[in-house]
């Protein structure tokens, strides 16, 4: 079931930055936005929301699982309101210049929490909260940020990865009743019979879009166990790997006339030009047309 993001129902006094809609990624959405002083309409979320303050100082008046809540909040402040639980009052004192708001699954990641964590997902119920400046959450929503600002070629894969870390790690800090997580596994690299198929799924779908869910079918393996293993094997995330391999195909493209700029964008996992002409010159040095027009084949 697709997120069912409602921030443009709730957030009447703010106008949106940046969004992730189109950008393919897996069971999270993330929005931008700067919010104006003013109050809010009561909303009853179908997924949850995690809003981090990426800017400077605010304050904010919120109600809702019958608990009121004042917080004087800085960079790196998120509020936390789980799917289900309606938000009775929300009043924003002072302007929030920039929050990152990241919606996940009613269930975060509900097969990963069971599979991976030994957690029955229908008894975990996440808590209606304010949460000072974590340095974990702040770091994924950084990242995010990131990625939404300055999309990679890999960064769908990336943002699952994220997604799937932040879910667990709200489940281990914030749920109503302490949830004791399996201690993670010390993975071993894949075997050579799993690196082989997994290998030839990307070379054979590198100019695709496809999930870490479903490199982990083709290797046997759950999604948190497989990016494990297979950084122990690669000694880098899939995302890493994915992303390289997408640039090099990018750069094979580019050495012929076949495909016109906007095509090899598209085969190197960009949702449009401008993104890939940028993230390509980060890589190489070179714009796309720069590198075609002076047959840079070869360069890295």
């Amino acid at each position: 079931m697709p997120i069912e993001c409602h921030a443009n129902e709730k957030y009447v006094t703010g106008h949106c930055l940046g969004s992730s809609r189109g950008r393919g990624w897996t069971n999270v959405l993330a929005e931008r936005w700067s919010h104006a002083r003013g109050e809010l309409p009561s909303v009853l979320p179908r997924d949850t929301e995690l809003a981090v303050l990426l800017s400077d100082a605010t304050l904010v008046d919120r109600e809702g699982a019958g608990l009121k809540q004042r917080t004087h909040g800085r960079r790196g402040t998120a509020w936390l309101c789980p799917a289900g639980i309606r938000e009775e009052y929300i009043d924003f004192k002072q302007p929030l210049r920039d929050c990152l708001h990241i919606f996940l699954p009613a269930q975060p990641f509900a097969h990963a929490v069971e599979q991976d964590f030994g957690v029955d997902p229908a008894r975990v119920a996440l808590r209606y909260d304010v949460i000072a400046r974590d340095p974990f959450i702040e770091q994924v929503a950084v990242q995010i940020a990131r990625e939404l600002d300055r999309q990679t070629a890999a960064g769908a894969l990336l943002i699952e990865g994220l997604g799937q870390a932040l879910s667990a790690y709200l489940v281990n800090h914030c749920a109503e009743t302490a949830v004791r997580l399996k201690p993670p596994l010390c993975e071993r690299p894949l075997d050579e019979r799993r690196k082989q198929r997994v290998l030839a799924f990307i070379e054979a779908h590198v100019a695709q879009p496809f999930t870490v869910a479903e490199l982990a079918a083709v290797a046997c393996m759950s999604p948190a166990h497989f990016a494990r293993s297979f950084k122990q094997t690669f000694g880098v995330a899939p995302h890493a790997y994915v992303s390289a391999q997408r640039l090099d195909l990018a750069r094979k493209l580019l050495s012929g006339r076949a495909h016109d700029l906007a095509a090899v964008a598209t085969a190197a996992g960009f949702s449009n030009a401008s993104n890939f002409a940028r993230a390509f010159k980060q890589a190489t040095g070179y714009t796309p047309a720069e590198y075609r027009e002076l047959g840079l084949e070869g360069v890295q």
